[in-house]
């Protein structure tokens, strides 16, 4: 087998996969332009003969879109300030002092981050009622996101800090610098490639964060836009062209986050792989 036949094969292969992975983000924004006999049809069709397009507007004046959207950007842009905050000094710290301790830092990090929201939903819960942080529940929820998000940030951002040369803060400690100055004005500036990445990766999870939410916030007008989402289902669910137009104009304005800025987000996470 010729090496061309090979990388055309595994081509052929990549694109199969890529299909089935997206077939059902494609499915979605068809579903959201059909009637509600077209949902039923059969065969099924694979674009609508006529696309109710005014779906999108009443699902947006209906469900109050708006409201819920703004609350989905409120907790996001919170969980990664506090994320950001306490886990680029974090990360440094676990980048430059090497040691035993460090090093079962990390290790508790790593193993933090294997634990899903659902299984620690329940004890954050009880803890934040008996302290009164409930009464602040997007605070809460901004705080529980930042608790379980943190170990991924910190573990990305501190294979940033690595690639950056121990030598070039040396030079900057013999200018007179302190080590803090080194740090802001060498070694963060270098590093804000992979920082912001890390961050952007954050903010498209605590975008879409549910379980969190749907614990802690109990007031509609403070709900993001997954637990919106989720008022749509019941027993006899059948307005699946409302339920997919509310998914597309919640998930598409993430889909082009990532779109525009996937160059910029693989460059920061392979930054820190070369060193």
């Amino acid at each position: 087998m010729s090496e061309t036949f090979r990388n055309r094969l595994m081509f052929a292969v990549a694109i199969f996969l890529a299909a089935i992975y997206l077939f059902p983000l494609y499915w979605m924004y068809v579903t959201s332009i059909k009637s509600g006999s077209a949902m039923y049809a059969t065969p099924p069709s694979f674009w609508p003969a006529e696309p109710q397009w005014s779906t999108f507007g009443n699902v947006w004046a209906s469900r109050n879109m708006a409201r819920y959207l703004w609350n989905s950007l409120v907790i996001a842009v919170g969980a990664v300030a506090l994320i950001s905050i306490f886990g680029v000094g974090c990360a440094y710290v676990l980048a430059r002092y090497r040691n035993a301790w460090i090093d079962i830092g990390l290790f508790l990090i790593l193993m933090l981050q294997v634990l899903p929201p659902s299984l620690m939903v329940t004890p954050i819960f009880v803890g934040f009622s008996q302290i009164g942080l409930l009464n602040f529940p997007r605070l809460a929820v901004v705080i529980a996101i930042a608790a379980n998000k943190m170990p991924f940030f910190v573990v990305l951002v501190r294979a940033t800090f690595m690639s950056v040369p121990m030598e070039l803060e040396e030079a900057a400690l013999v200018d007179g610098n302190s080590r803090i100055g080194a740090f802001f004005n060498i070694v963060l500036p270098l590093a804000r490639n992979g920082i912001l990445v890390s961050a952007i990766l954050i903010f498209m999870q605590a975008f879409g964060e549910f379980v969190y939410s749907k614990s802690m916030i109990q007031a509609a007008e403070l709900q993001p836009a997954s637990v919106g989402l989720n008022t749509f289902m019941g027993p006899n669910t059948t307005e699946w062209n409302n339920i997919m137009a509310y998914a597309t104009i919640y998930v598409t304005p993430i889909l082009a986050v990532f779109v525009l800025l996937q160059r910029r987000i693989v460059s920061g996470l392979t930054s820190g792989a070369l060193k």
